[in-house]
């Protein structure tokens, strides 16, 4: 069966035909999608649609008694107790109890799998962090890292063949600055003086590279001609930078389908490929000794430049090519690239370079998020604790965890400025959500080793009928819809709400039922409630792993 609301509005859109056909309604073009809303307040009913309403100024009829019309000409549903008319013209659906209760041998059955959907099929890549490889990764790669793998998850349990993909800057004036910073560190690490270039990296980060480039390689590279040295020291360097970047991205969980280096494109000849193409579509201009592209042309604010008057290719040329080489050699239905916000004004030209090359530029999408303050204590952290520089993923996943990391990351949605608390990701209370939400899933384990011997296959789980057990099905029977929604709307922080809700639920179940009890005549009703927690740690197992989380047993 389909989801609930899907099936109701199935049935709504059902029942206004069968009006219109026996005269109860007049005609009316009926609308292509029928809303089916969950109502805040879980008294007005389970779920609710507000079309009536929307109805009124094509059937010239009050909101009500389109309602009334509907509800009388529902078919019979499986899963419904009722549907009531309310003012000024909603219809309230609520669930039968008995289906509600045969849904917890449904997530029973299917404990590595509830929680999927069916969106699509397609191949999707999820790009995401892809920093310069010039020094460590900081906290804003790791609210990065935290979406674009969330993001990928949750593609992934909508039915989608997805590729998760660093793209390696590992070209341009910036990497150049880089290895010249490198050398002179290397150099004044072996005593000798040498100037670090006014565009290089001065943090501190830099004088360890260059120490310990000196300690494992010796003088080897003041031996050489300056420029072979750079240029080797340089390649040393970025295979560090990136080992490293590898490492701290796997403490927090996360591994990469695909590391994709930006100077591949032109040692394999992508950007001369795509260069010729936009030079035969009519897309290139030259002037004022640069090469342009004529984005004005696709719906562009501003034309862009590709090759700068100096011969060297810009940001934006590697972006067509990558781009080119994702969509045409590739074949990816889908591309999704993850972005820091000052991106912002990018995305024109983007949308611009998906026209130029063929495609339709919805298969683009660009998530931009926002910064991350860091605090502690309530008062803002700018320089590592370690180093008095930049504060790295590292060092605050080391301190706080990586599940806290992720949790506290992915609970906003991605265009809010958020702060990062990070006593409180540390704290062990009901305080920290991370906490309560996982002690949730160690509290059922703890149920269920205390129940070890005791048998609950043949448990009745139509006994669970108290306002506690029923409250907590109903949450738990949400995952679906909310998978649903966080990969529709490419949006992990739904992810990160529902978790705490369902938590809540349980532990005001916890609170209200005593699940294993050895009073006479209480058999029956453990066996039930044995099965009712079984099933919620799935659940809760599945959203933690669906954000990147861990489900632990003890606590």
């Amino acid at each position: 069966m389909e989801m609930v609301d899907i099936e109701l509005a199935k049935a709504v859109a059902q029942a206004l035909k069968r009006a219109q056909k026996k005269g109860a309604l007049p005609h009316f073009e009926l609308p292509e999608t029928i809303p089916i809303e969950r109502p805040k307040q879980g008294e007005l009913g389970d779920f609710a649609t507000p079309v009536c309403m929307q109805l009124a100024r094509f059937a010239r009829m009050a909101p009500v008694r389109i309602a009334e019309a509907v509800v009388q000409h529902l078919p019979e549903l499986p899963f419904l107790a009722s549907a009531e008319v309310a003012h000024p013209g909603f219809i309230n659906f609520r669930l039968s109890e008995s289906w509600l209760t045969a849904q917890v041998e449904e997530i029973l059955a299917q404990p590595e799998s509830f929680g999927s959907v069916q969106l699509g099929t397609g191949r999707v890549q999820v790009e995401f962090v892809s920093a310069n490889p010039t020094g460590p990764l900081h906290m804003g790669s790791a609210r990065n890292a935290a979406l674009g793998d969330a993001i990928a998850s949750l593609l992934e349990a909508a039915g989608y063949q997805v590729e998760r993909e660093y793209y390696i800057n590992d070209a341009g004036s910036r990497m150049q600055a880089f290895y010249e910073t490198l050398y002179a560190r290397y150099a004044q690490a072996l005593g000798r003086d040498e100037p670090v270039p006014e565009e290089g990296y001065h943090g501190a980060y830099m004088v360890r590279l260059g120490e310990e480039i000196a300690r494992e390689c010796g003088p080897r590279f003041l031996k050489m001609p300056r420029e072979e040295a750079i240029r080797e020291i340089g390649a040393l360097g970025l295979k560090k930078v990136i080992a490293q970047a590898k490492e701290d991205l796997a403490l927090m969980g996360i591994h990469y389908d695909n590391w994709f280096s930006e100077q591949s494109l032109y040692t394999n000849g992508q950007f001369d490929r795509v260069m010729t193409l936009l030079r035969e579509r009519g897309y290139l201009d030259f002037h004022d000794g640069a090469v342009w592209f004529k984005a004005t042309l696709l719906g562009g604010p501003k034309d862009e430049v590709i090759v700068r008057s100096d011969g060297t290719p810009g940001y934006f040329a590697s972006d067509i090519a990558y781009h080119y080489n994702k969509f045409i050699e590739r074949g990816f239905d889908r591309v999704i690239d993850v972005w820091g916000a000052d991106h912002q004004g990018h995305v024109p030209r983007m949308k611009a370079m998906m026209k130029a090359l063929g495609l339709d530029p919805e298969r683009l999408v660009i998530i931009l998020y926002q910064l991350v303050t860091l605090k502690r204590r309530g008062e803002i952290v700018r320089l590592s604790k370690r180093t008095g520089d930049i504060i790295t993923l590292r060092e605050v996943v080391e301190e706080v965890g990586a599940d806290a990391m992720r949790y506290f990351l992915l609970s906003r949605s991605a265009d809010s400025q958020m702060d990062f608390d990070i006593e409180l990701a540390k704290e062990q209370s009901e305080e920290n959500p991370v906490y309560y939400i996982q002690y949730a899933h160690a509290r059922i384990c703890s149920i269920l080793r205390h129940a070890k011997g005791m048998s609950f296959d043949d448990g009745d789980v139509s006994l669970l009928t108290s306002e506690p057990e029923l409250a907590l099905i109903r949450q738990m029977i949400r995952l679906p819809e909310v998978v649903r929604l966080a990969a529709r709307q490419l949006a992990p922080h739904h992810l990160a709400y529902y978790a705490y809700e369902l938590a809540a639920a349980f532990h005001a179940f916890y609170r209200d039922c005593r699940v294993v009890s050895s009073e006479p005549g209480d058999e029956a009703i453990t066996k039930a409630r044995l099965k009712l927690v079984s099933a919620c740690r799935i659940v809760l197992a599945r959203a933690l792993g669906l954000m990147g989380m861990s489900a632990p047993e003890v606590m």
